[in-house]
């Protein structure tokens, strides 16, 4: 699954939000859903290494998400959800200069256990989750631009 969109900032500006996951509490579309999220930071403070546990109500669920790839256009993360289902995918976030500022596309894969298939099949993941990388993009863009 895929979204992206155009902020009018350079990947220099953007990345920083990306790189330090304590950042993602002003843009992250999941913030918000639970005011008593228990966080946990770990590794350094930005890059590579760099990874952020949750614990949450059920709209938050739980995981932990690790930094594995900081390059100058592109950031790959290790993103693990332990309920309320579980799940391991990687999320790219891919930083392309373009003529009015950057293209940010934000992606997520990943394999699909048994429990997923089957919600599949009821349910778009498209449409459950597209509206979410969405507002994160959204709400990215104005941190950057702002910034």
């Amino acid at each position: 699954m895929s979204r992206s969109t155009t902020i009018a900032a350079p990947p220099e500006r953007i990345l920083p939000f990306i790189t330090d996951l304590r950042e993602w509490r002003k843009w992250s579309p999941w913030e918000g859903l639970d005011p008593h999220l228990e966080r946990k930071y770990e590794g350094p403070e930005s890059g590579v290494g760099a990874s952020y546990a949750w614990r949450g109500n059920s709209k938050a669920g739980s995981g932990r998400m690790e930094l594995v790839e900081v390059e100058p256009r592109h950031v790959g993360i290790d993103l693990v959800f332990s309920a309320p289902m579980v799940a391991h995918n990687r999320v790219d976030l891919t930083l392309t200069p373009a003529a009015s500022g950057t293209d940010v596309e934000f992606r997520m894969s990943g394999p699909q256990n048994f429990v997923m298939r089957l919600m599949s099949k009821v349910y778009s993941m498209e449409k459950m989750i597209g509206p979410d990388f969405e507002k994160g993009l959204r709400q990215l863009k104005q941190v950057a631009e702002s910034a």
